[in-house]
């Protein structure tokens, strides 16, 4: 989440008063995130997120996420549904931006996520996959290779100012991934940004699954290889072995990972690594001035593709095949 486009109470007031929501109390924007602008809007009965889609969001992509979220939820999935206005519309404008009014989702992300943590997040994980199974849209993952390949030439060139030897690696890795991609593994709706901000607790108990902005048709073991380097490492950089076991364990209690998937989740991962070191690396050299947002260090994901790029074998994620 973040604030690229400022709302007016004035603004604000007016759209909420299409919905029966009740009346607004307070809003305030939310500043973590990369992709839209995003307000938490306290109304005399209850709290929403209001989600002004911005210009790296394409409009023919909204219907798949808001009506996948809705599907989620009627398929009795821990996430929150977007809010149909007095005449039954979810996606709305508001500043010149598609918007819409999603439910607030109570519960707290976790900065240290611990095994359990991981276990719980693998298990409703595969559970996310097995509801969407029979989700009537599909929408192909526009940051697979296609969208790395673009990445890697915009950025390339300047690579070197954020580490040395950066630009080399980009051209090195996306020649080895182009080669080596997994093609014939089992492929469904994934979330493709579980990450620990978009996944909530309560008392230790896993909520909800939030942000479904860059959900896809992709591999379905993808998923697992983002969540490997977004939970699995800790803050010095060491890779946590019981962590990256107990969400693999937490998973296949749902949808046990075949031979195959096992085999190419260290490439899988590299996959992961690289796609957000540079949508990362491409937000650090692009900085938009007078947003709100944390533009996050693209650091941390080159030496998680570096780990990746070093293991021989599936049982340095602590699996067996």
């Amino acid at each position: 989440m973040a604030v690229y486009t400022h709302v007016t109470a004035e603004e604000i007031a007016a759209f909420m008063a299409t919905y029966d929501a009740g009346e607004v109390i307070s809003f305030k924007g939310i500043a973590e995130g990369v992709e839209n602008s995003n307000y938490l809007v306290q109304t005399d009965r209850e709290s929403y997120i209001l989600t002004l889609y911005e210009k790296r969001v394409n409009p023919d992509d909204l219907p798949y996420f808001l009506g996948l979220m809705d599907h989620l939820v009627h398929k009795g999935c821990h996430t929150a549904p977007p809010v149909r206005d007095r005449d039954g519309v979810i996606l709305k404008s508001l500043c010149g931006r598609p918007a819409a009014l999603i439910s607030f989702l109570p519960g707290l992300s976790i900065t240290r996520p611990q095994p359990d943590h991981c276990h719980q997040l693998g298990k409703e994980m595969a559970k996310m996959h097995a509801a969407a199974a029979d989700f009537d849209l599909a929408r192909k993952n526009a940051l697979s290779l296609g969208g790395w390949q673009t990445l890697v030439r915009a950025c390339q060139g300047r690579a070197d100012e954020v580490a040395d030897g950066l630009g080399a690696l980009l051209l090195d890795e996306m020649a080895f991934l182009e080669s080596h991609w997994p093609q014939n593994l089992p492929t469904g709706i994934i979330h493709a940004d579980l990450f620990p901000d978009n996944v909530f607790f309560i008392a230790g108990r896993l909520s909800g699954l939030i942000d479904y902005y860059f959900a896809c048709n992709d591999i379905l073991a993808y998923d697992i290889a983002i969540c490997l380097n977004a939970w699995c490492f800790e803050p010095d950089g060491a890779f946590n072995i019981t962590k990256a076991r107990r969400l693999v364990q937490g998973y296949s209690r749902v949808r046990p990972l075949s031979g195959d998937e096992t085999a190419a989740l260290s490439i899988l991962c590299r996959g992961a690594a690289l796609r957000f070191l540079l949508s990362r690396l491409y937000d650090w050299l692009n900085r938009v001035a007078g947003a709100l947002v944390v533009v996050k260090d693209p650091g941390e994901y080159i030496d998680k593709l570096k780990f990746h790029r070093a293991v021989k074998s599936p049982s340095e994620y602590g699996l067996d095949l």
